[in-house]
């Protein structure tokens, strides 16, 4: 599987653009704000149906224009499949799967699996569990519709939830029927969540430490911790015991959206004693493991987006990533780089097929072809 072919219309900085892509490796050089991370950000969205960056639909339309439009070709075993985005202020986002619009924008997640690394990725480290909840629901959603379906219902029986307690509290009653009623609900989605997160990770975990040995080092040990309530009590039982504090502060206390994901290195959390280029190697493990887990799952290899991976990497571990990423195991590539020396000596370097393009002035030309 790979994108033959971007047209995109008002989207971000680009008023037009047309590009016909390889189905190996394809690189994006020019300097920051010219628009290479845009055209990454647009392959998302015809995977996603969002942007990976913006999730708020009109800051991703051209200044002063009111629509953008973003339309692509997959080629999948050379049978050519048209996914059409388009989105206008004072209307519904529409999806379109060779010109039939979806009835549902869910139905196309996980149709063109891909992975994008970003700059951005630090925040799975630097910021709270939330950053890492997302990124494992987001990797989950794209194989099972069911566990996107549970995703979606538990944050609305929650929403129904934490609003009843907060209308309890202001009348001074408690009513038991209510809240036994959005408990049932709660239990049942939330211990079904909780298994399938345990599962993905019980598989997931090595690979990870597999790939940070790849581009990273054998003597730096790698782990990934599931923190969950609910590995230690059942959910009924955590309920029970948090109805006071609930009750008090008009909050849901326990469940699955309290989970979280302990990053370490050497048995020490990553975010303290991780160096920059160690916690760069830790994030690039991350994705190129939810890489192979699609891969594996889907039977399909993901579109790979490398959004300005080489800062802060040596160049030992940049040669292992290209290296890696360039092997068969891996299908189409995109790349971005601010440094046009060190690009056009890596493509010429490598016996694949593959495109260079250049962004300079608001124009795009092919370098290496």
């Amino acid at each position: 599987m790979y994108l033959q072919t971007l047209q995109l219309t008002n989207f971000k900085n680009y008023e037009s653009l047309s590009l016909e892509l390889s189905p190996g490796l394809n690189g994006f050089v020019g300097n920051n704000g010219c628009g290479k991370t845009n055209i990454l950000d647009a392959i998302y969205y015809l995977s996603m149906c969002k942007s990976y960056l913006n999730s708020n639909d009109r800051q991703n339309i051209r200044f002063d224009q009111s629509f953008f439009s973003i339309s692509g070709n997959w080629n999948i075993s050379e049978k050519l499949t048209n996914v059409h985005c388009a989105f206008k202020i004072g209307a519904k986002k529409v999806i379109k799967l060779n010109k039939k619009e979806y009835e549902k924008i869910s139905e196309h997640i996980g149709r063109f699996p891909l992975v994008f690394i970003s700059p951005y990725d630090g925040d799975l480290i630097a910021e709270g569990s939330e950053m890492r909840r997302k990124w494992m629901d987001g990797i989950l959603v794209q194989l099972d519709k069911n566990y996107l379906e549970d995703i979606v219902r538990y944050s609305k029986i929650l929403e129904q939830r934490n609003a009843l307690l907060k209308n309890m509290f202001e009348h001074r009653l408690f009513d038991r029927d209510s809240i036994d009623i959005w408990d049932a609900q709660l239990i049942e989605v939330g211990e079904r969540i909780h298994q399938r997160r345990k599962i993905f990770l019980e598989e997931f975990i090595p690979v990870f430490q597999k790939f940070y040995t790849e581009i990273g080092s054998e003597s730096e040990l790698v782990g990934l911790e599931y923190r969950s309530q609910l590995n230690d009590a059942s959910f009924l039982s955590l309920i029970a015991g948090s109805e006071k504090k609930d009750a008090i502060t008009q909050y849901t206390n326990c469940g699955i959206h309290k989970d979280d994901l302990i990053f370490t290195i050497k048995g020490y959390p990553v975010k303290k004693f991780g160096s920059q280029g160690q916690q760069k190697s830790f994030i690039i493990a991350l994705r190129l493991a939810q890489y192979d887990w699609l891969k594996q799952h889907k039977d399909l290899k993901p579109i790979l987006l490398l959004d300005d991976i080489f800062d802060k990497l040596d160049n030992q571990r940049v040669g292992k990533l290209i290296e890696l990423v360039t092997a068969d195991y891996f299908g189409q590539v995109l790349v971005t780089d601010t440094d046009p020396r060190r690009m056009l000596e890596l493509f010429k370097s490598l016996p694949i097929e593959k495109k260079l393009f250049q962004l300079e002035n608001g124009e795009i030309e092919v370098i290496i072809d």
